[in-house]
């Protein structure tokens, strides 16, 4: 078992059903997951963490997939756009999405120590967030919930 965000999981099993889940989507909405988007993806879901652009870029360079930042932007604006991926603003990078095919309004858990991300799903509307917007007469299209801390293993490192 290996860790999955904060938790552990069948790491190989994870990412066999989360691409399986990618392809059916894409599949299904007529979208194309070229060679090099699925091998971001794949390069996404097995670390489990925030990875910038240029960490990604130099994989798929390494690989012979391109060594171009259009390369990387490109695809992972796909992964985004598609529901694969979310991009965590507070860090400017970007993580596979682990509920891929549902409509969801998530939350990210992200270790400050070793960057891992755990995603979480969230209902702001019905909150105290949606309570402010009914108030206001606003309509909540997009939010974005971030939570910087320490994982549970990154807490019994004295580095950290």
């Amino acid at each position: 078992m290996s860790p999955r965000g904060f938790s552990c999981h069948d790491h190989a099993t994870c990412m066999s059903d989360m691409l399986e889940r990618a392809e059916t989507r894409c599949r299904d909405k007529g979208l194309n997951l070229t060679p090099v988007r699925r091998r971001t993806l794949e390069i996404l879901l097995d670390e489990h963490r925030a990875l910038g652009a240029y960490d990604l870029l130099a994989q798929l360079a390494a690989e012979g997939l391109g060594s171009q930042p259009p390369v990387a932007y490109r695809a992972l604006d796909f992964l985004v756009n598609a529901g694969l991926a979310h991009k965590i603003e507070a860090l400017n990078a970007y993580v596979a999405c682990t509920h891929s095919g549902a409509d969801h309004a998530p939350a990210f858990l992200i270790c400050r120590g070793c960057r891992a991300v755990a995603e979480a799903s969230t209902a702001p509307a019905s909150g105290r967030l949606g309570d402010a917007a009914r108030a206001a007469g606003f309509q909540i299209e997009r939010t974005v919930v971030e939570a910087q801390g320490l994982c549970p293993d990154c807490q019994q490192d004295p580095a950290a």
